[in-house]
């Protein structure tokens, strides 16, 4: 088969969409942090499928797995989509059988232990005291997609695949040649992950390793201390996962009702805003990779991994680095080389509120490698960094770039305070 539309119309494309914008400073689900031009997450994967329905006539509908945190207010938003040629349907993560008899609230959520006792934090069964629980990480994706029953419902339409990735890696669009080599290999592969090349910026990313003749996904969490930074090691693990994943639908319907899906457990630490240690209990999507026959990974270019955790990743996809084609983001044709430049910013900048009081305007940034900004420090409108950048402003002092400055391979330091007159 190697018409796009008949390909396509074998594929849904599944979002991750169950975490808060709370590291951002943000309330509500992330994927209505506006992102660049005034878009969000969710209307950026919108307008990338809505131009892919229109471009090839086919019908690729959007499924959303929100989380308890998420759920409710996505449901709200995604309402504001009724005119658009692209069919969204949403589903709830952890609803599983197991905890039918107990209360609905339940079904959502699981408590945070305390690391000291090992006991839940929680003192009530309601769900109320909203910080003592948590989504148990995006691992439960397949079992929760089986029992909303929009997995049989898509296997009934014809649909064999699901493309499934985080709905705040702006790179993870809908890629034909991949879903080409899915659908026209007579070897069956039911699961495919992207990995991409590490870089300075990734040594925390999951990798891929073989075990007992089978593929596994390594994640730091679950590597002792002693050797995490052999893990880090770019020589050695050469490649990382950018959690955009290819899965067969008929496959997902039998690993979940033979029950021989299997994912080892993440203990992820924690410390919650009072101060308490805390120990949730998670499993990554990524993880099922051993349960699925024929699986693959797939390098990918480092174009299709551009997630925004943090504001430092938001000033490089708000900036003139990248261009904007129907909700996909290209990188500017004028950038002389490929890849992205690292930038870390101070605690100063961590809210999305605060990041945008603190610049005019976003700077050029097409020839910068790298940035650094520590303290209270505000620029102006027009400023180009070029090259290696650092600016310190000592705690007290304070760093006002001028408008319209270039600042190439430059370290400044100490106070500078530009008054309007």
């Amino acid at each position: 088969p190697g018409n796009p539309k008949d390909l396509l119309n074998k594929l849904i494309v599944v979002k991750l969409n169950g975490g808060l914008g709370t590291t951002m400073g943000c309330k509500g689900p992330k994927s209505v942090i506006s992102v660049r031009s005034g878009l969000t997450f969710l209307d950026i994967t919108i307008q990338q499928l809505e131009q892919l329905n229109r471009t090839y006539g086919c019908d690729v509908p959007l499924v959303l797995m929100n989380s308890f945190n998420t759920h409710e207010e996505t449901e709200k938003i995604v309402q504001k989509y009724s005119h658009v040629p692209v069919k969204i349907y949403n589903f709830h993560q952890s609803k599983t059988l197991i905890f039918e008899q107990i209360t609905e609230k339940l079904l959502l959520r699981y408590p945070r232990l305390d690391r000291e006792t090992l006991l839940p934090v929680a003192t009530s069964i309601d769900g109320s005291d909203h910080a003592c629980w948590y989504p148990p990480g995006h691992g439960d994706v397949y079992q929760s997609f089986y029992q909303s029953g929009l997995l049989d419902q898509f296997i009934e339409q014809g649909k064999e695949y699901m493309f499934l990735s985080n709905i705040d890696n702006l790179g993870a669009t809908v890629d034909l040649y991949i879903l080409k080599h899915l659908l026209s290999n007579r070897i069956k592969h039911e699961f495919v992950m992207e990995v991409t090349d590490k870089t300075r910026a990734d040594v925390k990313g999951g990798t891929l390793i073989e075990y007992q003749g089978k593929l596994r996904l390594l994640e730091i969490a679950q590597v002792p201390k002693e050797y995490v930074d052999e893990f880090k090691s770019i020589s050695k693990f050469r490649i990382f996962n950018t959690n955009n994943l290819w899965v067969n639908l008929s496959a997902v319907k039998r690993v979940v009702e033979e029950k021989t899906l299997q994912m080892e457990i993440i203990v992820n630490h924690k410390t919650m805003d009072g101060g308490l240690n805390v120990i949730q209990l998670e499993t990554a999507s990524g993880a099922a990779i051993q349960s699925f026959a024929g699986a693959q990974g797939i390098n990918v270019p480092r174009r299709r991994f551009l997630p925004v955790k943090t504001t430092s990743d938001l000033l490089l996809v708000m900036s003139n680095l990248f261009t904007s084609n129907h909700g996909n983001l290209v990188m500017n044709a004028k950038r002389s080389f490929p890849s992205n430049p690292l930038v870390k910013l101070g605690t100063s900048f961590t809210k999305v509120k605060d990041f945008l009081s603190r610049f005019q305007s976003i700077p050029d940034c097409l020839e910068l490698d790298s940035l650094t900004v520590s303290g209270d420090v505000t620029f102006g409108k027009g400023v180009s960094l070029r090259g290696t950048v650092i600016i310190i402003a000592n705690h007290g002092d304070r760093i006002d770039i001028p408008a319209g400055s270039i600042l190439d391979n430059k370290i400044v330091s100490g106070n500078l305070r530009i008054h309007e007159h």
